[in-house]
């Protein structure tokens, strides 16, 4: 008989799964590695240095809250030395998948003698909604769960060599990838390339998100900054990200934006998204960090889809 560890990626699945009662002890990946600098020695000490600096300074998180949190758990991954089957839950989304290359790369380092099962939400029917775990019946967990897939040892490198290339300092070779469909990851291809729009696009400065934000406010015309959240949430595409990320983003773009309640865009708002002048001149500051990379050295040709190093 294999013993079995799970790996979520949040605390509200873990509860979730808990009452599902499968086999094994439940251990939670709190991060948001698709976010702020990351370091490819995950687990080390100047891993979690490097996380708790970026947190603390973006988002308050107190050390007690990321002791708590983030390295209980990890704590808790660390002491589970005997398991020799682990159980990946993770979703479709940027902020799951960065999470999930993390976690194979650390595997991979530190439990080489386990097998690692994936167990991936996303395209669950004919629709073109994308579903998160939470989303789904227990039925249909139990039915991915029964489903799972089991990674080879080419596909456990080829995340932590994904990995490897997202905590470098230069995205274009993460932008050379091609092979994402010899590999068990059916998702991680579209969030490689959600990823690299995330860099500042060549016609006015913001990146696709950000321009998503700002065409968003001017076309629905938010009556409160709530509803502009809300609307912001649905039209998220494949990013996964939570209101606190994009609250975050929305106060980024402040010298854009007049008002939140209602939500207006400035003059000059509305000429960068027509493309009439640049968001350059806007930034204030320049130590942002996508992965390994710094978010403003490099630009995305929306012609091209390609990166251009600055």
């Amino acid at each position: 008989m294999s013993s079995l560890l799970h790996i979520t990626n949040g605390d509200n699945f873990t509860q979730r799964l808990q009452k599902l009662n499968l086999d094994g002890d439940v251990i939670t990946w709190n991060e948001m590695l698709c976010e702020g600098k990351t370091l490819p020695t995950v687990g080390t000490e100047t891993f979690w240095k490097a996380r708790f600096e970026f947190l603390h300074k973006n988002y308050k998180v107190s050390k007690s809250w990321f002791i708590e949190k983030t390295l209980k758990e990890y704590r808790s991954l660390c002491s589970h030395k005997q398991q020799d089957h682990i159980i990946l839950w993770f979703e479709y989304d940027l902020f799951c998948q960065i999470n999930m290359l993390a976690v194979i790369s650390w595997l991979l380092t530190h439990r080489k003698y386990a097998q690692i099962s994936l167990v991936c939400s996303g395209k669950e029917d004919d629709s073109d909604k994308m579903y998160s775990l939470n989303e789904l019946t227990d039925e249909q967990l139990l039915n991915l769960y029964k489903n799972k897939k089991v990674l080879t040892q080419d596909d456990a490198e080829y995340a932590d060599y994904v990995w490897q290339l997202y905590c470098s300092n230069n995205p274009i070779r993460l932008e050379n990838l091609s092979d994402f469909k010899d590999y068990q990851f059916d998702y991680l291809g579209d969030a490689v390339r959600s990823h690299l729009k995330r860099f500042p696009s060549i016609v006015n400065g913001l990146n696709d998100m950000e321009n998503t934000i700002l065409r968003l406010a001017l076309n629905e015309k938010p009556k409160s900054k709530a509803e502009f959240m809300q609307i912001i949430l649905k039209n998220q595409g494949n990013l996964g990200f939570a209101d606190t990320q994009y609250d975050r983003a929305i106060t980024r773009l402040k010298p854009l934006i007049t008002s939140l309640n209602p939500v207006r865009l400035s003059k000059k708002g509305k000429e960068i998204l027509e493309g009439k002048t640049s968001y350059y001149s806007c930034i204030q500051d320049n130590d942002v960090y996508l992965g390994g990379a710094l978010k403003y050295n490099f630009l995305y040709n929306t012609d091209s889809n390609r990166i251009l190093k600055l």
